[in-house]
């Protein structure tokens, strides 16, 4: 079930609603920082403590996750999965959710939430993100393509907001 427009702040707002520790990173990370970029999915690194994953496992209950798998299988996520550091690639009826046990240089929760601003979405919703300057130097370590194409966008949101 491929949502027919994608929506991550309704994922967002899910994450939220449950309790969920998490951080913003990726393309929604800039948009939310004002980047004029357009991103195809919602990055987020969770807290791995297991309450945590326990309201996570939750939310994505609701959010009717389950991992994008070439085979067309129904593969839900698994509190083992959501304890690991590794990348959960999810679909939600909402659109497509990555969870990130750690980014980068094994940054996880606690290592990147000094890097973290909260940011106000909507009325209703405030969530945690990575710093425009922390989620560039994470795009400039990463040094994937996508990145490396998006970064000029990045740096010169930062210089016009530090004006």
């Amino acid at each position: 079930m491929e949502p027919s427009q994608p929506d991550p702040l309704l994922i967002l707002q899910a994450m939220s609603e449950h309790g969920v520790e998490f951080i913003v990173v990726g393309g929604v990370c800039g948009v939310l920082h004002g980047a004029p970029i357009t991103t195809f999915d919602l990055d987020l690194v969770h807290s791995r403590e297991p309450g945590n994953v326990a309201r996570l496992l939750a939310a994505l209950k609701e959010l009717d996750a389950r991992h994008r798998d070439p085979g067309g299988r129904t593969i839900r996520p698994t509190e083992a999965l959501l304890l690991s550091p590794g990348h959960q690639l999810l679909m939600t009826r909402h659109g497509p959710l990555d969870l990130l046990g750690e980014i980068g240089r094994h940054h996880g929760y606690p290592e990147l939430l000094p890097d973290t601003v909260t940011v106000t979405v909507s009325k209703d919703l405030r969530v945690r993100a990575l710093t425009l300057a922390a989620l560039i130097r994470e795009k400039e370590a990463a040094a994937r393509a996508k990145d490396k194409a998006v970064l000029p966008i990045l740096r010169r949101t930062l210089e016009e907001k530090s004006r």
